[in-house]
């Protein structure tokens, strides 16, 4: 049992990893083998039709047309175009006896296009494969109308297969950039506040040590001056208090700007315009985090799937609190409450907030509106 756990145990860059990776079950692709049923339909319309020799051909290749396909689907990209060449071999030698030799022919054309072949190397690779099985079907007498709508049908596939695979890549390189952006945005943060601290502290903290030195000295011969010194630094530990809280509070501030400046970047990476207008508002910490968090899902959505070419985001104080506005120019239309917009809507309503999604048909003539609401308590 463990010997064959580790045969089909799926390789980091097979396409059950891949599967595993974008969230699908490692079931997804037995599934396909569903298709393999013609195998047992085909003969109704032959015939010989469920004869001994179909049987003893059927015993003997299926098996190894499962193991094939699964091999091809946990293998590595290097080592699965094998195993559907293999799938093809089996179509070619069986084909003058057994006429679901046409579904294993689909299914080694389709697994092809798993493997490290380039698309026009795929392509054309398609296209020996057809000619040479609609040769071989024309010389031992297969009826063409059986075997015409096989070349349509696996090239269909293929360019199925390969846009699929694009997109797959294209996302991969897209959210790989996203968490590129967001990482370099959380450096440039925390190399701001170290600048910050060293700016404010160095030089208070550096005075203070040389008044208390200073102080020290002056104890036993000049009291009155020594008392005048500690005086001082007690001022000057007040005042710096005083500027550690103001740059703290800024610090918060900067959680929902460092997330408008990863909005801008990304947006900008699609060529899509953000225009920001932020008023100077001061929020609690757990509160401004929910509403950094609202702003990072509304633009992914919109970056995704809205389509459009500009992007507004306000913030500002109204009579009941705070509210964000985020509006788009994009397609609009009716939108499902999917986690993305839900989790937005349980972190704000944690904090008595809310969440209100305006379509075109409803604020204007085009693209969607979000509003976040905080209530006035969450103000610091």
């Amino acid at each position: 049992m463990q010997a064959l756990r580790a045969m089909f145990t799926p390789a980091p860059d097979s396409l059950v990893a891949r599967d595993l990776a974008r969230g699908r079950p490692a079931w997804s692709h037995a599934v396909h083998l569903l298709w393999s049923s013609w195998l047992f339909i085909t003969p109704l319309f032959e015939k010989q039709g469920y004869d001994l020799r179909w049987l003893l051909i059927t015993l003997a290749s299926y098996p190894l047309f499962v193991f094939l396909y699964a091999k091809s689907c946990t293998s590595s990209c290097r080592h699965s175009g094998w195993y559907a060449l293999t799938l093809l071999a089996m179509a070619f030698v069986s084909m003058p006896w057994y006429v679901g030799s046409v579904t294993y022919f689909m299914f080694g054309c389709i697994m092809l296009g798993a493997g490290r072949l380039r698309p026009l190397h795929y392509g054309a690779t398609l296209l020996l494969a057809n000619v040479a099985y609609l040769s071989e079907g024309w010389w031992v007498g297969y009826p063409w109308q059986s075997l015409v709508w096989l070349p349509i049908t696996t090239i269909i596939i293929g360019v199925l297969i390969q846009v699929e695979r694009i997109n797959t890549r294209t996302n991969a390189e897209l959210a790989l950039s996203h968490a590129e952006v967001r990482r370099v945005a959380a450096f440039a943060e925390r190399e701001r506040i170290g600048r910050d601290l060293h700016d404010l502290l160095g030089h208070t903290l550096s005075m203070v040590a040389l008044k208390a030195d200073l102080a020290g000295k002056l104890v036993e011969r000049d009291p009155a001056g020594a008392q005048r010194e500690i005086a001082e630094v007690a001022r000057i530990a007040r005042d710096t208090l005083s500027e550690v809280r103001a740059t703290v509070t800024n610090m918060r501030n900067a959680v929902l700007v460092a997330e408008l400046a990863s909005a801008k970047v990304l947006l900008n990476a699609d060529n899509i315009l953000l225009a920001a207008h932020i008023d100077e508002i001061v929020l609690k910490p757990d509160a401004e985090s929910a509403l950094a968090m609202s702003l990072r899902e509304a633009i992914t959505n919109v970056q995704r799937h809205a389509g459009a070419r500009h992007v507004e985001v306000k913030l500002q104080r109204d009579g009941k609190g705070v509210a964000m506005e985020i509006r788009d120019d994009g397609r609009g239309g009716q939108l499902r409450a999917g986690n993305g917009l839900t989790g937005m809507r349980e972190r704000l309503e944690a904090h008595g907030g809310s969440l209100e999604l305006l379509v075109k048909s409803e604020r204007s003539d085009r693209g969607t509106t979000l509003v976040a609401r905080l209530p006035a308590r969450c103000l610091a």
